[in-house]
């Protein structure tokens, strides 16, 4: 099996060699670069062509956010930050992150499988501060109704399917889906299964963002 090869982007020395030891110990990946900025990060990104950057939100000259732009158009990014602010989510989501993931909220076994998955395009890693952040935003059903009215469509979901995701994406759980469309909740979990299939996800957190139109597979 070939390595991954990633490229760290971080503009704190010991995070980043931390990241480093972490990745390389498990013999899944090769850090191929570092980078200690935004435009370093682009710079190394567009000539070593990795499989996966790892990229911090607030660093000089080019923050995270704004390099991603670039970056998604290259390879895959999943975020690695301290940053939690709903807003700063949602704004890398939106431009493409394959995923989004707060330091000190998982394990090394965790973050092992997020670099697998986003870097072959397998799934969206978000920590939870991230999957809030994406229901918080669409916790008014009107809103929901209104910008993914076409988005059965496009993931070839039944209307039903459709009606199903707007509310997992509020945050819903199965037994209360049920509640409110007056099905069982088996019958909601085979809708679910099949939402999944069709959306090639396998979590809530994955569909969530696709949903959105914003998880980095659909670039």
């Amino acid at each position: 099996m070939s390595l991954i090869r990633v490229v760290v982007a971080d503009d704190n020395p010991v995070v980043r060699s931390g990241l480093v030891a972490l990745l390389e110990a498990r013999g899944e990946a090769e850090v191929v670069a570092e980078a200690g900025d935004g435009r370093e990060a682009i710079e190394l990104t567009e000539r070593l062509r990795p499989d996966l950057v790892l990229l911090d939100v607030r660093m000089p000259l080019v923050d995270g956010v704004t390099a991603l732009e670039t970056l998604r158009r290259l390879t895959r990014v999943l975020m690695l930050t301290y940053t939690d602010d709903a807003e700063v989510i949602r704004a890398a989501v939106r431009k493409g992150a394959s995923g989004y993931l707060v330091h000190g909220t998982f394990t090394a076994d965790e973050l092992a499988a997020a670099v697998r998955d986003a870097a072959g395009g397998t799934g969206n890693p978000l920590s939870s501060a991230a999957v809030s952040a994406l229901m918080a935003a669409v916790q008014e059903p009107s809103q929901v109704n209104v910008a993914r009215s076409a988005d059965h469509v496009r993931f070839g979901l039944s209307m039903r399917e459709a009606e199903v995701m707007d509310l997992i994406a509020r945050g819903l759980t199965n037994r209360v889906i049920a509640a409110k469309l007056f099905l069982t909740e088996k019958t909601v979990k085979n809708h679910v299964n099949r939402i999944f299939a069709k959306m090639a996800v396998d979590n809530r957190a994955a569909a969530i963002a696709r949903w959105l139109g914003t998880a980095g597979g659909d670039r």
